[in-house]
């Protein structure tokens, strides 16, 4: 029985996937526990296994194509079974043939008549019909194929379909950068569309070679998503950031008394972020304006400490979210920060653990970094940064000071406030045995 195979939806916040890697082709036997194939999202990737023994029947969806959560992307079943049931592209004109057989080499004649087409439209206008914009968005046919036949030089429907004969198409994922980039690609996707798979392929002046002069990188989308917020944050916020410094010492000595006895106590293995964010999360509540998104037109307080943890991972920075931290002790803020940061270095964290952060806290400290400047997480007020251990010295004796630097949006806290707030979350870590008695 042929038994389709959808893409998974990773959370409530998630609307598509991006297809990364097919481990399975068309005519490959499948057994239940294969991975048929790897996808993302903006920020976690995760691979679908089989669920049945079959052979694959079909493909609906190529490499680099981004797919809305819930549809078939596949089928596997008994050979000769139809799949035309399943394909999620059904009753969209002129959709590409269902890869159902390896590929058969066009016709030479074909493949020049096809070849020696070229663009008619250029620039970044063309008068386009409703009817055949909406049919060149479902197809992926380059419109700068299009010979115009309508009125005033209006390319119609019926042009559109032309291109779509000529088999000048893109992908879902790939259409846009296609159009964007005006390059005459060949497509080696279904139906020869031009895939993501196509567009990141270096040119060949780029391709690494020995004595070559550089090496250009497609970036992946994680990092298209970091510089994304990265940029807003900066271009659509008044950030400014306060440095202050506390010392360490009851820190330091809690926690070596922790770690003496972790074992015999049964205790994980708590580290001084942890500390940091339990001392932060008592704080928080008490200045409700850095615990809170601004919303441009109306500040939204918050009467939990969503934390977000800042960590890196081999895909880009990741900021997981430790909700309603006030509420949890230091054992649980330790166990729950060590399970989400592991779960984003695997690429399994669920992306509804991503989002809802009221405020982050984002640590340097364990590279040597004495002090820098945190870039917020809009909407969120605020973000502290943790810097290393220096030694200090006050009244003629030595101390190890540890930098805290507080970066908040302008517009929706003024400097003295947040000053307060910083001055407290001091307090509280160098006075930290009387903060967890608390």
């Amino acid at each position: 029985m042929a038994t389709p195979i959808i893409m998974p939806k990773q959370g409530q916040s998630v609307e598509s996937c991006i297809i990364t890697k097919w481990h399975k082709k068309v005519g490959d036997k499948v057994s239940a526990g294969d991975v048929l194939f790897a996808y993302e999202t903006d920020k976690a990737s995760f691979e679908e296994e089989a669920k049945v023994d079959g052979t694959m029947l079909a493909i609906f969806f190529d490499e680099g194509d981004d797919v809305e959560c819930l549809l078939n992307v596949c089928v596997v079943g008994s050979d000769g079974e139809d799949t035309a049931q399943f394909d999620p592209r059904a009753g969209q004109a002129q959709a590409a043939p269902v890869v159902t057989e390896t590929p058969v080499e066009k016709p030479a004649e074909a493949a020049s008549a096809t070849e020696a087409v070229q663009p008619v439209q250029s620039g970044d206008f063309i008068k386009i019909s409703p009817r055949a914009r909406n049919l060149a968005e479902k197809s992926g046919a380059d419109v700068r194929y299009a010979q115009p036949t309508g009125a005033n030089g209006r390319v119609i429907e019926r042009d559109v379909q032309k291109v779509i004969e000529l088999g000048k198409l893109a992908t879902p994922g790939a259409k846009d950068e296609y159009r964007q980039s005006g390059a005459d690609i060949e497509g080696t996707g279904i139906g020869g569309r031009v895939s993501a798979v196509d567009l990141s392929a270096p040119a060949a002046v780029h391709t690494p070679q020995s004595g070559a002069a550089f090496e250009d990188v497609k970036l992946s989308n994680i990092r298209k998503l970091i510089a994304k917020s990265m940029h807003a944050s900066l271009a659509n916020s008044a950030q400014l950031t306060l440095n202050s410094s506390f010392d360490a010492s009851d820190v330091i000595a809690f926690r070596k008394k922790l770690k003496d006895r972790a074992e015999a106590l049964g205790l994980p293995n708590i580290t001084i972020n942890d500390i940091i964010v339990y001392a932060v999360s008592r704080a928080l509540l008490k200045h409700k304006d850095m615990n809170a998104h601004f919303m441009g037109e109306t500040m939204r307080l918050y009467n939990t400490a969503n934390i977000g943890v800042a960590c890196d991972t081999p895909r880009g920075l990741m900021v997981p979210t430790l909700f309603g931290a006030e509420t949890l002790s230091l054992t649980e803020i330790s166990q729950q920060t060590k399970a989400l940061t592991a779960a984003c270095k695997e690429g399994t964290i669920s992306p509804d653990l991503l989002t809802g952060g009221t405020f982050t806290i984002t640590n340097l400290g364990t590279l040597g970094i004495e002090s820098f400047t945190p870039v917020l997480n809009p909407p969120q007020t605020g973000i502290l940064g943790v810097c290393g251990i220096t030694e200090r010295t006050k009244n003629g004796a030595a101390y190890p000071a540890m930098g805290l630097s507080l970066t908040f949006d302008h517009r929706a806290v003024d400097g003295a406030p947040a000053a307060r707030f910083l001055q407290e979350i001091v307090k509280n870590l160098e006075n930290f045995s009387l903060t967890l008695a608390l």
